[in-house]
This record gives C-alpha cells, structure tokens and sequence, in this order.
C-alpha cells in the first residue's frame, strides 16, 4: 500500500491497542470515544487486509502480522516524534551544534573575544561560524538558514527581520598616547580640521552616517589614508599622528592593545545603534533563543529593548 493511504492517526491506535489491549482504555488514553477507537481499528483492517486483533476473555490479543509490525511502527512512531520535538528543548552544555554569525570586523573585535569566553563556560561543543555582513547574499542567507544571526548597525536588514537593540553608542577621535591632540579633553571641531586623518570605509554598515553628517557639517578632513575596514587601524594609529573617527565600543577594545587614547568630540555626530537581527523562522527555536539570550545578557544595555520585535 501507499503511505498516502494511511492516516498517521491510526498507527497511533495500533501501537496503543498493542499496549492497552481494551479498546476502552485505549479511548481513555488518547482522549476517544470509544465507537472512534473501534471505527480506526476497522479503518486499518481494511487498509492492512488483516485482522490485527482478535477479541478474547483477556482482551485484543495482536495477530501474527500485528506482532510482526508493532517493531518497525513503534521505532517509526518515535523517530516522526522525535523530529517533530526537536526544537522542544536546548542543552548548551551538551549541544555541538555550530551557530553562524554575520558581523563587521569591529563586530568581531568588539564581540567575539566576550563570547568566546562565555561559550567555553556555558556550552563548551558549541561553535561559532562568522561571515561578513557586506555580502549581498545576507538577506537571502538568513533567510534560508544558512546565517542564523546579525551584530550591528545594519541598515539593510531593519526591514522584514526581527531585531532587537543592544546598545547605542557615540563616535569619538582615536589616536596614540603621544598624539597632540591627546592631552586635550576634547577634540574641537577646529582641532578636528587641521588634524590628518584615517577613513574607514566600513561597507554594509550604517557607519557611512559620520560621512554624511561631517558632509552636512562642512567639516573639510585631511584624509591621509582610507580603509576598507579596521583591522590594520590599530597599527598604524600606534605609530603615526593620525586621527580616526569610530565607534566608542571598538574604541575601548583597541586603545589598550595599541596604545591609543579616545577623545570625546565636540562636533555633533550621530551616535550608532548596535542591535541583534534574526529571520523569523528562527524566532522560536530554542537554540537560537539561548544564544540571543547570551548576546543580550553580555552585552545589552538597561535601555535595550526587552524582546525583539520585527522590522517595518
């Protein structure tokens, strides 16, 4: 016979009827009435050419051809029970399973040393898988599932995803200990100017907002050097009288490592709001939940929105 002839339902008063043997506790059991036990019995009769079981004074007693299915229905049974409760629960301690993150390299200066740490604690087998958030792939990505989470400021991605803030941070001026401009409180807006610059052109982000912003400003920068990303930034403020605007957070991983100082800017830029961003389809399942529940309790803020909420 056809699966498609079959109705799952009926497999699961066999394998009761196996168990219970009364067709009357066998409807205690599933919540039936008992004409509808007697009614699936009759059904899969039919559909099985067999009697499957005989009445006797000690009750249904299984046929031969019932003994031999009761094996492979049981084994079926569970692992269709199994699948369908998979998501039901999540052991960090014990899961292997690998999480893929999309990320700046600021994101991963800022986030991963954080969250490595707290992995190797709490979940141990986990792993972490990151790809760059400037893929023009990561929409599709994440919804297929082949991306399970986002880190940062990500324009691109605040519609049709749920997301959820962590926190909103400020650009400040970044340099070396030695710099002139270090001994000051503040970086002036005419300070500011006559400095020599590094530009970090970070794509996919909504960094590019500082451009803009000094744009609008009329503020004229002596750019020396321009960058595809951070990752060499460190190294060449360490050993030259450059100047970068970045975000505060980044700022305060690399200032120690490097020898670098922040100061606060007095010129008014917009600040960055730092969020976590998932597909739906992901949005209950347990696993992801934990994980969305590490990120946020390492490194939300008291004004970080409490649940996410989906994108307009």
């Amino acid at each position: 016979m056809e699966l498609a002839q079959l109705d799952l339902n009926l497999l699961v008063v066999f394998q009761q009827l196996l168990r219970e043997r009364r067709v009357s506790r066998v409807a205690v059991t599933l919540g039936l009435s008992q004409p509808a036990v007697s009614n699936a019995l009759r059904r899969l009769r039919g559909l099985l050419d067999d009697e499957l079981f005989l009445r006797t004074p000690a009750g249904m007693e299984p046929t031969p051809y019932a003994q031999q299915l009761a094996g492979p229905v049981a084994q079926a049974l569970d692992t269709l029970r199994d699948a369908l409760n998979v998501r039901a629960s999540f052991d960090p301690s014990t899961s292997s399973r690998c999480f893929s993150l999309a990320m700046t390299d600021v994101g991963e200066t800022y986030f991963l040393p954080v969250l490595m740490d707290a992995l190797s604690q709490q979940a141990p087998g986990v792993t972490l898988r990151c790809v760059p958030v400037a893929d023009a792939t990561l929409r599709d990505d994440m919804a297929a599932g082949r991306v399970d989470l986002a880190l940062g400021s990500l324009p691109q991605l605040q519609a049709g995803f749920f997301q959820q803030t962590l926190f909103r941070q400020r650009y400040v001026a970044l340099m070396r200990e030695g710099h002139p401009l270090a001994a000051r409180g503040t970086v002036t807006a005419a300070a500011y100017r006559q400095a020599a610059h590094v530009r970090v052109v970070s794509t996919g982000t909504g960094h590019g907002q500082v451009e803009a912003a000094l744009d609008r400003l009329g503020i004229a920068r002596s750019v020396q050097l321009t960058l595809p990303h951070y990752v060499a930034l460190g190294h060449v403020l360490g050993s030259t009288d450059l100047l970068a605007t970045v975000p505060e957070r980044f700022a305060e991983r690399a200032c120690a490592p490097f020898g670098l100082v922040a100061r606060p800017l007095t010129l008014k830029l917009p600040g960055s709001t730092i969020a976590q961003l998932w597909h739906a389809h992901l949005h209950r399942d347990p696993g992801h939940q934990w994980l969305r529940g590490l990120v946020v309790r390492s490194f939300g803020t008291a004004d970080a929105a409490a649940t996410g909420t989906p994108g307009g």
